[in-house]
Formats: C-alpha cells, sequence, structure tokens
C-alpha cells in the first residue's frame, strides 16, 4: 500500500493511502445510485402473534442479530411462513446489507453465507442488487464518514431513528475501477477474519475459565473444609469516601478511573485528586444488582450503592471473588443484599495454601485473556486506521 500526498491547494478525490496500480480520481456517488433500498416503505410489518416456533417459519433479522458487525443466530426469532411470503421485497439473500434505521442506528452487517429463509423487521433496511462491490460497500457504511451522516441525519425521539430518503441520499466517494474496489474489500476483510479469530480465542479463555472455576469450587464442596459464613472472612467498607464528585468524565486513561461492579466497570476518567481509593486489591459488589469486579488498581465509583470488600487474615482475596462468581449471585429486585443475604451465606473454606493455589490458576487464564483482549484492541484500532485512511 503506498501512501498518497494530498496537495492542500488542489486537493484531489483520493484516498490517503491507496494499493499501487491504482490511479484516478474517486467519484461521488450515493446509497441510491448503488443498490435498491428496501424496508419499511411497503412493507406490511407484523405482530408477535406472527411470530412462531423455529422450523415453522423463516428468520426474521434485527439489530439484536448484528454482534461485531457479523450476524449472531444464538437467538433468533421466526416469521410464519405467510407473512414471510407476503413481503418478497425483503427477502435476504447472501450479498445483501442490512442496516438499522431506527434504535441501533447505523449498526450493519452483510450477508456473507446461506442462512437459509430470511427477512428483516421493520426496524431495518436491506440493501439488494447492489452494483458496486456488496463488501466495499459494507465497509463504507461502517466508515466514519457514513455513521457521521446518521448521527447527523437522526430524528431524535423514544426512538431514534432514519428515514429512507435519508438513507438513500448518504452520499460518499467510490473508485471507479472496480478492481480496486475489490482489492480494499479483500484487505479489510482479512483483517476482519483475524478480528474474529481473536474473539473466538477469548471466548473460549473465559469458557476455558468458567468450566474450571467450576471443577475447582465443586471439588471444595465435597471437601472436608472448615464451614465459614461470608462475613467472617471478608470485610465491608461503604463506598461515601469515594464518590466521584463531576460525573463529567474524561476518556484520558492516564487519570482515575470511576468504577461501576457492572458490565461497563470504567464508566470514565476522573482529574479528582481526592477521595481515591487506593488501599490495594479489593472487590467492589453492586449491593442492588449483586454484579462483582477484581480491582488491584486506584480508583472512584459514581454509586453509593457499591460495597467494597477485602479479605481478612488467611483468606485470599482473588480465591473469594472467584467463590462469589461461582455461586452465581444475581437479582433483579431493587434493594440491598449484602448485608442481610450475602454475609450470612455459608462457604466452605479449605486452608491458605489451598486457596493460594485455586487463586493462581484462576489468575493465570485471567492473565492471558487480558494479552488476547489486548491484542483484540490493537487489532481493532488498526482497522479503524484503516477505515479512516482507505476511503475518502
Amino acid at each position: 500500500m503506498t501512501e498518497i500526498q494530498k496537495d492542500n491547494k488542489n486537493i484531489a478525490n483520493v484516498p490517503p493511502l491507496r494499493f499501487p496500480g491504482f490511479t484516478g480520481e474517486w467519484e461521488v456517488t450515493s446509497i441510491e445510485k448503488n443498490c435498491l433500498l428496501k424496508g419499511r416503505i411497503g412493507y406490511r410489518g407484523y405482530t408477535t402473534g406472527d411470530l412462531v416456533e423455529k422450523g415453522k417459519g423463516a428468520f426474521v433479522l434485527g439489530g439484536k442479530h448484528i454482534k461485531n458487525q457479523t450476524i449472531d443466530l444464538s437467538e433468533p426469532t421466526f416469521l410464519s411462513w405467510d407473512k414471510y411470503y407476503e413481503s418478497p421485497e425483503i427477502m435476504v439473500k447472501v450479498g445483501d446489507i442490512i442496516f438499522s434505521q431506527r434504535g441501533t442506528l447505523g449498526d450493519c452487517a452483510i450477508i456473507e453465507k446461506e442462512i437459509g429463509f430470511a427477512t428483516i423487521n421493520p426496524s431495518m433496511v436491506l440493501l439488494k442488487d447492489i452494483t458496486c462491490n456488496p463488501k466495499f460497500l459494507y465497509y463504507i457504511l461502517i466508515g466514519e464518514n457514513i455513521q457521521n451522516e446518521v448521527q447527523k441525519n437522526k430524528a431524535l425521539g423514544a426512538i431514534p431513528m432514519l428515514s429512507q430518503k435519508q438513507i438513500k441520499n448518504f452520499p460518499f466517494l467510490i473508485p471507479k475501477n472496480p478492481n480496486e474496489q475489490q482489492k480494499i474489500s479483500s484487505f479489510l476483510s482479512l483483517i476482519d477474519e483475524r478480528i474474529q479469530t481473536q474473539i473466538k480465542i477469548i471466548e473460549e479463555l473465559k469458557l476455558l475459565k468458567n468450566t474450571l472455576r467450576y471443577q475447582l469450587y465443586e471439588q471444595i464442596l465435597n471437601q472436608e473444609n472448615e464451614i465459614v459464613q461470608i462475613k467472617e472472612v471478608l470485610n465491608y467498607e461503604q463506598p461515601t469516601k469515594y464518590l466521584v464528585s463531576n460525573t463529567d468524565y474524561s476518556s484520558d486513561n492516564s487519570l482515575i478511573p470511576v468504577l461501576t461492579a457492572n458490565k461497563a466497570f470504567v464508566l470514565g476518567y476522573t482529574a479528582e485528586d481526592f477521595g481515591i481509593y487506593d488501599k490495594g486489591e479489593c472487590i467492589i459488589f453492586d449491593d442492588f444488582t449483586m454484579n462483582t469486579k477484581f480491582v488491584d488498581f486506584p480508583f472512584k465509583v459514581k454509586s453509593s450503592a457499591i460495597k467494597i470488600l477485602t479479605a481478612k487474615s488467611n483468606v485470599n482475596l482473588k480465591f473469594m471473588f472467584e467463590y462469589l462468581s461461582f455461586l452465581g449471585l444475581s437479582s433483579n429486585e431493587h434493594k440491598r443484599h449484602y448485608i442481610s443475604e450475602i454475609e450470612p451465606i455459608e462457604i466452605s473454606l479449605p486452608n491458605y495454601h489451598q486457596q493460594n493455589q485455586i487463586a493462581n490458576i484462576l489468575s493465570k487464564i485471567d492473565e492471558k485473556i487480558k494479552i488476547e483482549s489486548n491484542i483484540f484492541t490493537l487489532q481493532t484500532k488498526q482497522k479503524q486506521y484503516f477505515l479512516a485512511n482507505i476511503f475518502i
């Protein structure tokens, strides 16, 4: 790939990075000029009564089926055959692109392999009969320019949305040479394949850890160990002193992270230099959801519903964190659980040496997951770099 230097006085319609052998300016075009757009217009829609069991209808593709910009049918929905055949214009085929126009705006995926009979739900539009390279168009759609258009044109409300007219008129530039389109899409596809492989590596490591944790703690339950309550092995501290004052967070990760025990974990970063928890390892426990996170760095928190847990004498904190994970604690009730329900739980506590052994085994897998996750982050940054520089 050769970098092209642009003349600031006379900037040509060429990308910053370009494969050798290709010359000439790219041309301005739109989605409407390159494909048919099918979706809610002319689509009769359906009700939940039209949804059926597996084997009795066609797949219905929606935003929830787009994960990591690929089609994920692990949670399939099916539409009755009668309703499916009512709208032949939105029957999904290989080479089509699905694009979200309601809710998760701009999410899209290309249908790269046969998935059987399928259609789209009313929150999606279907890009069909694509005249340019379909994979090239897909990369255009997930790139910064189109995603900026999505945000600029969206109608705000209870559910953000775009009109079909807006989507049809999204402008972009395209090389006239189909071989250049193919070269670009093939190159980016190779990066995507490596990213998908990396995702599988991380998922398999997490599965390995969960399986091993289950086996190790099941063995503990079958041993003749001391039976203790959780309050006998863990101290708790209220988070009041560590609450962040200003929730206008920074993205600068050199600052102090603001944490939650839930999925997001790091909400952002703060420049506040007071009220920082810096006492070493701890577990942060969400008193409502009962989610937990193991933390070994200084932090602040946003919620007063957090409990900060530390280990008592002759107790390995990492061992107890994995024990809490093994117990599978969860709740949908909006109430505090730790003091009334968690502290009284009785557990089988092995000797300190065995606690350390188990903690070390599981920590080794955590270290490997962290390494592979860092590789994934670098790969996604690499992809974003090329998306920003290989297109105009």
